[in-house]
């Protein structure tokens, strides 16, 4: 299926889409449903995850291969908004203005960055951010 409408993605959601968990299958179906966006730090963020979840023993070392390998392979599918700038001046900006978490802020700046460049809005998804702030945050702008 050809997706022709944006959405943005966090890492949170991200991550459902490698590692079963709750919001799996809700994750799945909006990743199908929609071109995937997202910022650039969103894949180190992911590689950061899978090593402390197998720190933690929640995932193998053979998991963590796989995972990689998909992740690497799944890349050529998305688009990432780069963390310049611009991204990184308005990321201050809502980190100091909302009390934001640094990689909220990114997140937050990147997706409006994006919207500001392009002239396209995104769909009301689901709040599938791991962070409770940031949805909230993000309905408020």
């Amino acid at each position: 299926m050809k997706q022709t409408r944006w959405a943005y993605f966090d890492t949170s959601v991200l991550v459902k889409r490698y590692v079963k968990e709750q919001g799996s299958a809700a994750a799945w179906r909006l990743l199908q449903q929609y071109r995937f966006l997202s910022s650039a730090v969103a894949p180190v963020e992911v590689l950061s995850i899978l090593s402390r979840r197998h720190t933690l023993g929640e995932l193998t070392q053979r998991d963590v291969f796989a995972i990689r390998s998909r992740l690497h392979k799944d890349r050529s599918y998305w688009e990432f908004v780069e963390v310049g700038e611009i991204v990184l001046n308005q990321a201050e900006d809502l980190a100091q203005k909302i009390g934001l978490r640094t990689l909220d802020a990114l997140h937050l700046a990147s997706v409006l960055t994006f919207q500001a460049a392009s002239g396209l809005t995104f769909p009301s998804l689901p709040p599938m951010s791991g962070s409770a702030k940031q949805p909230k945050s993000s309905r408020s702008i």
